[in-house]
Protein backbone atom coordinates (compact mmCIF):
# COMPACT_ATOMS: atom_id res chain seq x y z
CA UNK A 1 0.00 0.00 0.00
CA UNK A 2 3.04 2.50 0.77
CA UNK A 3 4.26 1.88 -2.49
CA UNK A 4 0.81 2.99 -4.49
CA UNK A 5 1.23 5.95 -2.90
CA UNK A 6 3.87 7.06 -5.21
CA UNK A 7 3.18 5.41 -8.46
CA UNK A 8 2.59 8.02 -11.18
CA UNK A 9 1.22 8.24 -14.60
CA UNK A 10 3.28 7.83 -17.24
CA UNK A 11 4.01 11.57 -19.20
CA UNK A 12 2.06 11.84 -22.60
CA UNK A 13 3.25 15.11 -24.84
CA UNK A 14 0.27 13.90 -26.56
CA UNK A 15 -2.95 15.96 -25.83
CA UNK A 16 -5.35 13.75 -24.08
CA UNK A 17 -8.53 13.13 -26.38
CA UNK A 18 -10.14 10.95 -24.28
CA UNK A 19 -12.11 13.75 -22.02
CA UNK A 20 -14.22 14.59 -24.96
CA UNK A 21 -14.08 18.18 -24.27
CA UNK A 22 -14.57 20.35 -27.53
CA UNK A 23 -11.03 22.31 -28.27
CA UNK A 24 -12.13 26.03 -29.11
CA UNK A 25 -9.48 28.06 -27.35
CA UNK A 26 -6.42 29.55 -28.55
CA UNK A 27 -3.88 31.57 -27.51
CA UNK A 28 -5.98 34.68 -27.47
CA UNK A 29 -8.93 33.18 -25.55
CA UNK A 30 -6.55 31.71 -23.45
CA UNK A 31 -5.04 35.25 -22.93
CA UNK A 32 -8.16 36.48 -21.89
CA UNK A 33 -9.06 33.64 -19.88
CA UNK A 34 -5.97 34.77 -17.97
CA UNK A 35 -5.99 38.58 -17.51
CA UNK A 36 -9.91 38.10 -16.57
CA UNK A 37 -9.67 36.04 -14.05
CA UNK A 38 -5.81 37.88 -12.84
CA UNK A 39 -6.96 41.55 -13.09
CA UNK A 40 -9.28 42.24 -10.38
CA UNK A 41 -11.18 44.78 -8.27
CA UNK A 42 -7.48 44.51 -6.05
CA UNK A 43 -6.13 46.45 -9.29
CA UNK A 44 -8.36 49.77 -8.03
CA UNK A 45 -8.11 49.38 -4.18
CA UNK A 46 -4.76 47.27 -3.29
CA UNK A 47 -2.28 50.07 -5.33
CA UNK A 48 -3.30 52.58 -3.11
CA UNK A 49 -3.28 51.13 0.00
CA UNK A 50 0.37 49.74 -0.72
CA UNK A 51 1.70 52.90 -1.84
CA UNK A 52 0.30 55.08 1.01
CA UNK A 53 0.81 52.56 3.73
CA UNK A 54 4.74 50.97 2.69
CA UNK A 55 6.16 51.83 -0.58
CA UNK A 56 5.26 55.34 -1.88
CA UNK A 57 5.32 56.14 -5.87
CA UNK A 58 8.08 52.95 -5.68
CA UNK A 59 5.18 50.58 -5.41
CA UNK A 60 5.41 50.33 -9.25
CA UNK A 61 9.13 48.74 -8.59
CA UNK A 62 6.72 46.51 -5.69
CA UNK A 63 4.60 45.00 -9.02
CA UNK A 64 7.69 44.52 -10.74
CA UNK A 65 9.08 42.22 -8.09
CA UNK A 66 6.34 40.30 -8.11
CA UNK A 67 5.74 39.86 -10.95
CA UNK A 68 9.45 38.37 -11.40
CA UNK A 69 8.28 35.92 -8.44
CA UNK A 70 4.91 35.15 -10.02
CA UNK A 71 7.26 34.78 -13.76
CA UNK A 72 9.03 32.08 -11.78
CA UNK A 73 6.36 29.93 -11.21
CA UNK A 74 4.87 30.86 -14.17
CA UNK A 75 7.84 29.68 -16.30
CA UNK A 76 7.60 26.23 -14.80
CA UNK A 77 3.51 25.87 -15.20
CA UNK A 78 4.67 26.78 -18.64
CA UNK A 79 7.55 24.05 -18.92
CA UNK A 80 4.58 21.05 -17.27
CA UNK A 81 2.16 22.46 -19.82
CA UNK A 82 3.97 22.06 -22.39
CA UNK A 83 5.07 18.32 -21.86
CA UNK A 84 1.71 17.07 -19.88
CA UNK A 85 -1.54 18.61 -21.92
CA UNK A 86 -3.83 17.86 -19.16
CA UNK A 87 -6.99 19.94 -18.16
CA UNK A 88 -5.81 19.13 -14.50
CA UNK A 89 -3.47 22.17 -14.00
CA UNK A 90 -1.32 21.34 -10.96
CA UNK A 91 -3.20 18.45 -10.51
CA UNK A 92 -1.64 16.17 -13.31
CA UNK A 93 1.58 17.74 -13.14
CA UNK A 94 2.07 16.95 -9.83
CA UNK A 95 0.77 13.20 -10.52
CA UNK A 96 3.17 12.28 -13.42
CA UNK A 97 6.00 14.13 -11.33
CA UNK A 98 5.47 13.17 -7.62
CA UNK A 99 2.66 10.79 -7.58
CA UNK A 100 -0.69 9.65 -6.62
CA UNK A 101 -0.77 11.10 -2.63
CA UNK A 102 1.19 14.98 -3.82
CA UNK A 103 -1.27 14.72 -6.61
CA UNK A 104 -4.37 13.90 -4.63
CA UNK A 105 -3.35 16.93 -2.10
CA UNK A 106 -2.43 19.25 -4.77
CA UNK A 107 -6.29 18.68 -6.25
CA UNK A 108 -8.07 18.46 -2.94
CA UNK A 109 -6.19 22.00 -2.50
CA UNK A 110 -7.37 23.47 -6.19
CA UNK A 111 -10.77 21.97 -5.01
CA UNK A 112 -10.57 24.52 -1.87
CA UNK A 113 -8.76 27.63 -3.76
CA UNK A 114 -11.11 27.40 -6.66
CA UNK A 115 -14.71 26.93 -4.58
CA UNK A 116 -13.70 29.33 -2.32
CA UNK A 117 -12.52 31.76 -4.49
CA UNK A 118 -15.22 31.40 -6.10
CA UNK A 119 -17.48 32.38 -2.81
CA UNK A 120 -15.14 35.19 -2.30
CA UNK A 121 -15.49 36.91 -6.02
CA UNK A 122 -19.27 36.36 -5.57
CA UNK A 123 -19.47 37.59 -2.29
CA UNK A 124 -17.59 40.64 -2.78
CA UNK A 125 -19.15 41.38 -6.39
CA UNK A 126 -22.64 41.51 -4.83
CA UNK A 127 -21.64 45.00 -2.69
CA UNK A 128 -20.91 46.28 -6.70
CA UNK A 129 -23.99 44.93 -8.05
CA UNK A 130 -25.90 47.04 -5.58
CA UNK A 131 -24.28 50.25 -5.75
CA UNK A 132 -24.51 50.25 -9.59
CA UNK A 133 -28.04 49.36 -9.54
CA UNK A 134 -28.92 51.86 -6.79
CA UNK A 135 -27.53 54.50 -9.38
CA UNK A 136 -29.66 53.30 -11.98
CA UNK A 137 -32.36 54.36 -8.98
CA UNK A 138 -33.52 50.22 -8.23
CA UNK A 139 -32.35 49.51 -4.81
CA UNK A 140 -32.18 45.55 -3.42
CA UNK A 141 -33.89 44.76 -0.29
CA UNK A 142 -30.85 45.11 2.59
CA UNK A 143 -31.59 41.51 3.50
CA UNK A 144 -30.71 40.19 0.22
CA UNK A 145 -27.23 41.65 0.33
CA UNK A 146 -25.61 40.32 3.23
CA UNK A 147 -24.47 36.78 5.36
CA UNK A 148 -27.50 35.47 7.51
CA UNK A 149 -27.49 37.49 11.38
CA UNK A 150 -25.46 40.52 9.94
CA UNK A 151 -27.68 43.32 10.95
CA UNK A 152 -28.66 45.51 8.39
CA UNK A 153 -30.43 48.78 8.05
CA UNK A 154 -33.58 49.15 6.49
CA UNK A 155 -35.34 52.29 4.09
CA UNK A 156 -37.70 52.84 7.45
CA UNK A 157 -34.65 52.95 9.92
CA UNK A 158 -35.14 49.92 11.34
CA UNK A 159 -32.29 47.53 11.96
CA UNK A 160 -32.73 44.04 11.54
CA UNK A 161 -30.82 40.83 10.46
CA UNK A 162 -30.29 39.81 7.26
CA UNK A 163 -31.27 36.75 5.20
CA UNK A 164 -28.54 35.69 2.98
CA UNK A 165 -26.32 37.13 0.02
CA UNK A 166 -28.88 37.01 -2.96
CA UNK A 167 -26.69 38.28 -6.17
CA UNK A 168 -23.65 36.67 -4.81
CA UNK A 169 -25.56 33.35 -5.55
CA UNK A 170 -27.53 34.60 -8.27
CA UNK A 171 -23.75 35.57 -9.96
CA UNK A 172 -22.30 32.21 -8.76
CA UNK A 173 -25.54 30.17 -10.85
CA UNK A 174 -25.74 33.45 -14.34
CA UNK A 175 -21.72 31.87 -14.76
CA UNK A 176 -22.10 28.02 -14.44
CA UNK A 177 -25.13 28.25 -16.64
CA UNK A 178 -23.00 30.23 -18.99
CA UNK A 179 -20.08 27.57 -18.80
CA UNK A 180 -22.79 24.77 -19.20
CA UNK A 181 -23.97 26.09 -22.64
CA UNK A 182 -20.98 24.85 -24.52
CA UNK A 183 -17.04 26.80 -24.16
CA UNK A 184 -17.56 28.35 -27.56
CA UNK A 185 -20.09 30.89 -26.14
CA UNK A 186 -19.12 31.32 -22.51
CA UNK A 187 -15.44 31.96 -24.23
CA UNK A 188 -16.72 34.80 -26.53
CA UNK A 189 -18.63 36.31 -23.93
CA UNK A 190 -16.10 36.37 -21.61
CA UNK A 191 -13.66 38.08 -24.75
CA UNK A 192 -15.94 40.76 -24.20
CA UNK A 193 -16.06 41.43 -20.47
CA UNK A 194 -12.72 40.85 -20.59
CA UNK A 195 -12.59 44.13 -22.94
CA UNK A 196 -15.00 46.11 -20.76
CA UNK A 197 -12.93 45.86 -18.42
CA UNK A 198 -9.27 46.57 -19.84
CA UNK A 199 -11.25 49.45 -21.76
CA UNK A 200 -11.93 51.15 -18.54
CA UNK A 201 -8.71 50.89 -16.67
CA UNK A 202 -7.01 52.25 -19.94
CA UNK A 203 -9.27 54.82 -19.79
CA UNK A 204 -8.48 55.87 -16.00
CA UNK A 205 -4.76 55.33 -17.39
CA UNK A 206 -5.24 57.69 -20.12
CA UNK A 207 -7.30 60.80 -18.57
CA UNK A 208 -5.52 61.31 -15.84
CA UNK A 209 -2.27 60.80 -17.66
CA UNK A 210 -2.36 64.22 -18.27
CA UNK A 211 -2.96 65.16 -14.54
CA UNK A 212 0.42 63.85 -13.29
CA UNK A 213 2.57 65.80 -11.16
CA UNK A 214 6.26 65.13 -11.31
CA UNK A 215 6.57 66.99 -7.80
CA UNK A 216 4.33 63.53 -6.02
CA UNK A 217 7.14 61.75 -7.63
CA UNK A 218 9.62 62.78 -5.21
CA UNK A 219 10.81 61.22 -3.45
CA UNK A 220 10.56 58.27 -5.58
CA UNK A 221 11.32 55.91 -2.70
CA UNK A 222 10.54 57.42 1.12
CA UNK A 223 12.72 56.88 3.70
CA UNK A 224 12.10 54.29 5.94
CA UNK A 225 10.34 55.60 8.60
CA UNK A 226 12.07 52.99 11.71
CA UNK A 227 9.62 50.35 11.18
CA UNK A 228 10.41 47.46 9.35
CA UNK A 229 7.68 47.77 5.73
CA UNK A 230 6.98 51.42 6.62
CA UNK A 231 9.02 52.66 3.40
CA UNK A 232 12.68 52.23 2.08
CA UNK A 233 13.60 48.67 0.49
CA UNK A 234 11.64 46.91 3.01
CA UNK A 235 8.47 48.74 2.64
CA UNK A 236 8.98 48.37 -1.38
CA UNK A 237 9.34 44.50 -0.75
CA UNK A 238 6.29 44.22 2.05
CA UNK A 239 4.35 46.06 -0.42
CA UNK A 240 5.88 43.52 -3.31
CA UNK A 241 4.80 40.79 -0.75
CA UNK A 242 0.89 42.24 -0.97
CA UNK A 243 1.70 42.72 -4.80
CA UNK A 244 1.83 39.34 -5.31
CA UNK A 245 -1.54 38.59 -4.46
CA UNK A 246 -2.78 40.66 -7.08
CA UNK A 247 -1.51 38.37 -10.28
CA UNK A 248 -3.14 34.79 -8.65
CA UNK A 249 -5.06 33.42 -11.53
CA UNK A 250 -3.30 32.85 -14.37
CA UNK A 251 -2.75 29.39 -12.92
CA UNK A 252 -6.12 28.87 -14.12
CA UNK A 253 -5.33 28.81 -18.37
CA UNK A 254 -3.60 25.63 -17.36
CA UNK A 255 -6.96 24.08 -16.40
CA UNK A 256 -7.92 24.82 -20.04
CA UNK A 257 -5.71 22.50 -21.82
CA UNK A 258 -8.68 19.73 -22.85
CA UNK A 259 -10.42 23.15 -24.24
CA UNK A 260 -7.38 23.94 -26.25
CA UNK A 261 -7.00 23.67 -29.90
CA UNK A 262 -3.24 22.88 -29.65
CA UNK A 263 -2.39 22.83 -25.65
CA UNK A 264 1.43 22.25 -26.20
CA UNK A 265 2.28 25.71 -27.87
CA UNK A 266 -1.12 27.39 -26.44
CA UNK A 267 -1.09 27.26 -22.29
CA UNK A 268 2.67 28.63 -22.41
CA UNK A 269 1.38 31.22 -24.45
CA UNK A 270 -1.72 32.46 -22.69
CA UNK A 271 0.26 32.14 -19.38
CA UNK A 272 3.34 34.04 -20.82
CA UNK A 273 1.61 36.26 -22.31
CA UNK A 274 -1.34 37.00 -19.51
CA UNK A 275 1.68 37.46 -16.67
CA UNK A 276 3.53 40.06 -18.89
CA UNK A 277 0.18 42.19 -19.51
CA UNK A 278 -0.98 42.01 -16.18
CA UNK A 279 2.32 43.15 -15.11
CA UNK A 280 2.51 46.22 -17.47
CA UNK A 281 -1.14 47.86 -17.07
CA UNK A 282 0.12 47.14 -12.83
CA UNK A 283 2.84 49.20 -12.90
CA UNK A 284 1.65 51.37 -15.48
CA UNK A 285 -1.50 52.22 -13.16
CA UNK A 286 0.29 52.65 -10.40
CA UNK A 287 2.44 54.97 -11.54
CA UNK A 288 -0.63 57.12 -13.16
CA UNK A 289 -2.03 56.66 -9.43
CA UNK A 290 0.62 57.94 -7.64
CA UNK A 291 1.98 60.95 -10.31
CA UNK A 292 -2.30 62.22 -9.82
CA UNK A 293 -2.62 61.30 -6.16
CA UNK A 294 0.01 62.09 -3.23
CA UNK A 295 0.70 58.68 -1.74
CA UNK A 296 0.48 60.12 1.72
CA UNK A 297 -3.22 60.90 1.66
CA UNK A 298 -4.00 57.26 0.12
CA UNK A 299 -2.59 55.28 3.36
CA UNK A 300 -6.43 54.83 4.20
CA UNK A 301 -8.55 55.96 1.06
CA UNK A 302 -10.81 53.13 0.44
CA UNK A 303 -11.09 53.97 -3.04
CA UNK A 304 -7.96 55.91 -4.16
CA UNK A 305 -9.20 55.79 -8.05
CA UNK A 306 -12.07 58.09 -6.93
CA UNK A 307 -10.03 60.55 -5.52
CA UNK A 308 -8.03 60.59 -8.62
CA UNK A 309 -10.95 61.13 -10.78
CA UNK A 310 -12.26 64.11 -8.36
CA UNK A 311 -8.28 65.31 -9.14
CA UNK A 312 -8.63 65.30 -12.56
CA UNK A 313 -11.87 66.80 -12.79
CA UNK A 314 -13.48 63.81 -14.79
CA UNK A 315 -16.53 62.65 -12.56
CA UNK A 316 -18.29 61.19 -15.30
CA UNK A 317 -15.55 58.25 -15.06
CA UNK A 318 -16.66 57.22 -11.59
CA UNK A 319 -19.08 55.73 -13.11
CA UNK A 320 -17.79 53.42 -16.12
CA UNK A 321 -15.11 52.55 -13.00
CA UNK A 322 -18.13 51.13 -11.24
CA UNK A 323 -19.33 49.05 -14.17
CA UNK A 324 -15.84 48.13 -15.08
CA UNK A 325 -15.36 46.62 -11.60
CA UNK A 326 -18.86 44.97 -11.21
CA UNK A 327 -17.95 43.41 -15.19
CA UNK A 328 -14.54 42.18 -14.21
CA UNK A 329 -15.74 40.36 -11.02
CA UNK A 330 -17.84 38.45 -13.98
CA UNK A 331 -14.68 37.12 -15.87
CA UNK A 332 -13.23 36.12 -12.35
CA UNK A 333 -15.68 33.94 -11.52
CA UNK A 334 -15.91 32.67 -15.10
CA UNK A 335 -12.35 31.25 -14.82
CA UNK A 336 -12.52 30.21 -11.06
CA UNK A 337 -15.87 27.85 -11.68
CA UNK A 338 -13.82 27.01 -15.52
CA UNK A 339 -11.09 25.76 -13.47
CA UNK A 340 -13.01 24.39 -10.30
CA UNK A 341 -14.93 21.84 -12.88
CA UNK A 342 -11.98 20.83 -14.86
CA UNK A 343 -9.63 19.47 -11.64
CA UNK A 344 -12.82 17.64 -10.60
CA UNK A 345 -12.93 16.16 -14.11
CA UNK A 346 -9.44 15.10 -14.23
CA UNK A 347 -9.43 13.79 -10.88
CA UNK A 348 -12.51 11.48 -12.22
CA UNK A 349 -11.14 10.57 -14.81
CA UNK A 350 -8.16 9.30 -13.05
CA UNK A 351 -10.66 6.89 -10.85
CA UNK A 352 -10.15 9.45 -7.72
CA UNK A 353 -13.53 10.95 -7.66
CA UNK A 354 -16.92 9.16 -8.71
CA UNK A 355 -17.48 8.97 -12.42
CA UNK A 356 -20.06 11.67 -12.28
CA UNK A 357 -17.90 13.83 -11.85
CA UNK A 358 -16.25 13.45 -15.29
CA UNK A 359 -19.90 13.20 -16.84
CA UNK A 360 -20.32 14.99 -20.09
CA UNK A 361 -23.59 16.70 -21.24
CA UNK A 362 -23.96 14.52 -25.07
CA UNK A 363 -25.41 18.42 -26.55
CA UNK A 364 -22.74 20.78 -25.32
CA UNK A 365 -19.96 18.63 -24.42
CA UNK A 366 -19.39 20.13 -20.73
CA UNK A 367 -18.85 18.32 -17.67
CA UNK A 368 -22.28 19.79 -15.91
CA UNK A 369 -22.05 17.33 -13.02
CA UNK A 370 -19.06 19.20 -12.02
CA UNK A 371 -20.46 22.44 -12.63
CA UNK A 372 -23.77 22.03 -10.98
CA UNK A 373 -21.51 20.58 -7.81
CA UNK A 374 -19.39 23.73 -8.25
CA UNK A 375 -22.09 26.07 -8.21
CA UNK A 376 -23.84 24.69 -5.48
CA UNK A 377 -20.51 24.54 -2.81
CA UNK A 378 -19.37 28.22 -3.75
CA UNK A 379 -23.01 29.61 -3.56
CA UNK A 380 -23.82 27.96 -0.57
CA UNK A 381 -20.36 29.72 0.77
CA UNK A 382 -21.19 33.02 -0.40
CA UNK A 383 -24.81 32.77 0.70
CA UNK A 384 -23.58 32.32 4.47
CA UNK A 385 -20.09 32.85 5.49
CA UNK A 386 -18.68 36.45 5.34
CA UNK A 387 -15.89 38.12 3.00
CA UNK A 388 -13.28 38.13 5.60
CA UNK A 389 -13.62 34.57 6.41
CA UNK A 390 -13.96 33.10 2.50
CA UNK A 391 -10.91 35.63 1.77
CA UNK A 392 -8.28 33.91 4.80
CA UNK A 393 -8.89 30.60 3.09
CA UNK A 394 -8.16 31.23 -0.71
CA UNK A 395 -4.56 32.62 -1.43
CA UNK A 396 -2.37 29.83 0.29
CA UNK A 397 -3.84 27.11 -1.66
CA UNK A 398 -2.73 28.69 -4.73
CA UNK A 399 0.62 29.28 -3.40
CA UNK A 400 1.00 25.92 -2.36
CA UNK A 401 0.24 24.46 -6.47
CA UNK A 402 3.25 27.34 -7.05
CA UNK A 403 5.71 25.76 -5.12
CA UNK A 404 4.61 22.06 -6.14
CA UNK A 405 4.64 23.16 -9.84
CA UNK A 406 8.53 23.90 -9.27
CA UNK A 407 9.33 21.55 -7.43
CA UNK A 408 7.54 18.72 -10.17
CA UNK A 409 9.79 20.86 -13.05
CA UNK A 410 12.74 19.42 -11.29
CA UNK A 411 11.46 16.13 -10.45
CA UNK A 412 10.60 15.60 -14.34
CA UNK A 413 14.40 17.20 -15.29
CA UNK A 414 15.38 13.95 -13.35
CA UNK A 415 13.44 11.05 -13.72
CA UNK A 416 12.48 11.78 -17.86
CA UNK A 417 15.29 13.75 -19.38
CA UNK A 418 14.54 13.03 -22.32
CA UNK A 419 10.64 13.56 -22.91
CA UNK A 420 10.22 16.48 -25.59
CA UNK A 421 9.79 20.14 -23.88
CA UNK A 422 7.73 22.35 -26.08
CA UNK A 423 9.13 25.15 -23.67
CA UNK A 424 12.25 24.88 -21.26
CA UNK A 425 12.79 27.30 -17.91
CA UNK A 426 15.88 28.75 -18.83
CA UNK A 427 19.05 28.17 -16.33
CA UNK A 428 18.52 24.82 -14.70
CA UNK A 429 17.24 24.17 -11.78
CA UNK A 430 17.88 28.09 -10.37
CA UNK A 431 14.40 29.43 -11.41
CA UNK A 432 12.58 26.65 -10.19
CA UNK A 433 14.23 27.04 -6.72
CA UNK A 434 13.48 30.63 -6.66
CA UNK A 435 10.09 29.56 -7.67
CA UNK A 436 9.84 27.78 -4.30
CA UNK A 437 11.63 30.15 -2.39
CA UNK A 438 9.84 32.88 -3.31
CA UNK A 439 5.92 31.12 -2.83
CA UNK A 440 7.87 29.47 -0.09
CA UNK A 441 7.93 32.93 1.86
CA UNK A 442 4.97 34.21 0.88
CA UNK A 443 3.30 31.14 2.09
CA UNK A 444 5.00 31.61 5.68
CA UNK A 445 3.99 35.43 6.42
CA UNK A 446 0.42 33.99 6.16
CA UNK A 447 -1.67 33.62 9.56
CA UNK A 448 -1.45 30.88 11.66
CA UNK A 449 -5.35 30.61 11.40
CA UNK A 450 -5.00 30.74 7.72
CA UNK A 451 -2.56 27.32 8.07
CA UNK A 452 -4.88 25.95 10.06
CA UNK A 453 -7.56 25.73 8.08
CA UNK A 454 -5.46 24.39 5.13
CA UNK A 455 -4.42 21.36 7.30
CA UNK A 456 -7.69 20.39 8.29
CA UNK A 457 -9.17 20.60 4.67
CA UNK A 458 -6.16 18.65 3.71
CA UNK A 459 -7.00 15.93 6.50
CA UNK A 460 -10.67 15.56 5.63
CA UNK A 461 -9.52 14.96 1.93
CA UNK A 462 -7.06 12.38 2.94
CA UNK A 463 -9.73 10.53 4.77
CA UNK A 464 -11.75 10.74 1.14
CA UNK A 465 -8.35 9.31 -0.36
CA UNK A 466 -8.06 6.82 1.55
CA UNK A 467 -11.57 5.47 1.99
CA UNK A 468 -12.19 5.78 -1.89
CA UNK A 469 -9.52 7.47 -4.22
CA UNK A 470 -7.23 4.82 -3.28
CA UNK A 471 -8.84 1.63 -4.13
CA UNK A 472 -10.86 3.21 -7.42
CA UNK A 473 -7.76 4.25 -8.65
CA UNK A 474 -6.95 4.00 -12.61
CA UNK A 475 -3.76 3.09 -12.00
CA UNK A 476 -4.84 0.77 -9.08
CA UNK A 477 -7.56 -0.48 -11.55
CA UNK A 478 -4.91 -1.31 -14.11
CA UNK A 479 -2.73 -3.57 -12.20
CA UNK A 480 -5.53 -6.19 -10.88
Amino acid sequence: MITSLWRTKPVSPEADTKGGLRRVLGPWQLIALGVGVTIGAGLFSLTGVAAGQNAGPAVAISFMVAAIACGFAGLCYSELAGMIPSGGSAYSYAYASMGELVAWIIGWDLVLEYTVGAATVAASWSGYVASLLAGWGINIDPRLLATPMTPVTLPDGSVVNAWFNAPAVFGIWIVSALLMRGMSESARVNAVIVAIKVTVVALVIVLCAPHIRLERYHPFLPANTGEFGHFGVSGVMRAAGMAFFAYLGFDIISTAAQDSRNPRRDIPLGIIGTLIICSLTYVTFSLVLTGVVDYRSMANDPSPVATAIDVAHISWLSSFVKLGITAGYISVLFGLLLGQARVFMAMSQDGLLPGAFAKLNQRTRTPWTSHVISALTSSLLAAVLPIAELGNMTSIGTLLAFVIVCVGVMFLRHRAPELPRRFRVPGGAIIPVLGILSCGAVMVSLDILTWLRLVVWLAVGLVVYFFYGIRHSRLAMSKR
